[in-house]
This record gives C-alpha cells, structure tokens and sequence, in this order.
C-alpha cells in the first residue's frame, strides 16, 4: 500500500508521479500528481498494481 505524498511511477515507465489521495470505492484508486515538460500539473488515477516506488 502507497502513502499519500510518497513518490511513484508506473511499472513500464519513467514519469515520477506523487501520491495525492485515494479513492477506495474505485477500481483505479490511487490518485497521482505530475508536472509535464511544460509545466501542467496533471492528475491520473491508477491501480495499485500499476505502480511501483520511484527511486529518485
């Protein structure tokens, strides 16, 4: 189980996303933060079993 604020990325991938909430009730409940190349802030749900701990 991830924490709120803990660094993560997807299995197969390199973006480094935070950890900002959950959502228990929801097959995708691990809600995730980023900032593109740009400079968005984006926001994604995900499975648990997509992520991995990031290593910065």
């Amino acid at each position: 189980m991830f924490k709120t604020g803990q660094k993560v990325r997807q299995e197969f991938g390199n973006q480094v996303m935070k950890v900002i909430g959950f959502e228990p009730e929801l097959i995708e409940n691990v809600v995730t933060q980023w900032e593109d190349e740009i400079g968005n802030i984006n926001t994604g749900k995900f499975i648990e079993d997509q992520l991995v701990p990031a290593e910065e």
